[in-house]
C-alpha cells in the first residue's frame, strides 16, 4: 500500500470515481489517499495526474481498516428459563 495525493480536487474526483469498485483503498479527508501499488500503475496507465508521498506503514493501513465501522450487534435480553413442562 502507498499514499498518493492529487494536484487538485477536480483531478482527484475523477481519478477517486474510477478507482472506485476496482480497488480497495482509504480515501482521507486529509487529501492523502492509501491505495495499493497496482492501482497506481493503473492510475498512470489511465493518465492522472498524481503524486506518491511513499509506503504506507503498518500502523496507517491498520488504522484505515478499523476506521470501517462493522454493523451494530443486537443482543437478546437475558429471560430466565421456562421450566420445562
Amino acid at each position: 500500500m502507498v499514499i498518493i495525493t492529487f494536484p487538485d480536487k477536480e483531478t482527484e474526483k475523477k481519478a477517486i470515481g474510477w478507482l472506485l469498485g476496482r480497488f480497495s483503498g482509504k480515501f482521507l479527508k486529509s487529501g492523502d489517499h492509501i491505495v495499493p501499488e497496482t492501482a497506481v500503475e493503473a492510475l498512470a496507465e489511465q493518465n492522472f495526474v498524481f503524486s506518491v508521498k511513499g509506503k504506507a506503514t503498518y500502523e496507517q493501513q491498520m488504522a484505515a481498516l478499523r476506521s470501517v465501522s462493522a454493523p451494530s450487534v443486537q443482543r437478546r435480553s437475558r429471560h430466565p428459563r421456562r421450566a420445562a413442562r
